[in-house]
C-alpha cells in the first residue's frame, strides 16, 4: 500500500496562464527542461482564425449552424496545435459562441500545472457574436 502526503505548496502563474510546478524548484539543476508548447503563435493563429471566420456574421438560431461553426473552430485550432508541436502533448478546445446582447462579459482562466503545460483564451466579438477559444496543451507522459 501506498502512502501519500500532503503538503502545502505554491505556485507562480506566468503571463500566459500557465502556471510552474509547485515542487520546480526542488528539481536537480542536471534534469533535463521540458519544451513549453508555443502559445504565441497559436494565439496569432486563433485571432486570424476567428476574424476571417466570424467577420460579417450574426447570431443564428439555427442550432446546427452554430454548432457547426464551432465544430469547425475547435477542430481547426486542434489541428494548427498539433501542427506547433505535433507529440508529448494532449490537447483540449474548448469553443463558446453567444449572442451578443450588449452584456459585459469577462473570459479568463486558472491553471496550476507543470511549467511545459500551457494554456490560452482568445475572446472575439462583434455586434452580434461573442466567441471565446480556450485551449490547453498538457504535457504527456
Amino acid at each position: 500500500m501506498t502512502s501519500l502526503s500532503m503538503r502545502p505548496s505554491s505556485t507562480t502563474t506566468s503571463a500566459n496562464g500557465g502556471a510552474s510546478s509547485p515542487n520546480s524548484s526542488s528539481l536537480p539543476s542536471s534534469s533535463p527542461s521540458r519544451p513549453k508548447f508555443d502559445t504565441t503563435q497559436l494565439s496569432s493563429y486563433v485571432q486570424k482564425l476567428l476574424t476571417s471566420l466570424l467577420t460579417g456574421k450574426t447570431w443564428d438560431q439555427d442550432k446546427d449552424r452554430s454548432r457547426s461553426l464551432v465544430q469547425e473552430i475547435g477542430a481547426r485550432v486542434k489541428e494548427r496545435m498539433l501542427v506547433i508541436e505535433p507529440t508529448g502533448f494532449k490537447f483540449i478546445v474548448i469553443v463558446n459562441l453567444n449572442e451578443n446582447l450588449g452584456q459585459g462579459g469577462r473570459a479568463g482562466m486558472s491553471s496550476h500545472w507543470e511549467e511545459s503545460d500551457q494554456s490560452l483564451t482568445e475572446l472575439w466579438s462583434n455586434d452580434s457574436l461573442v466567441c471565446v477559444v480556450s485551449a490547453f496543451a498538457v504535457r504527456c507522459y
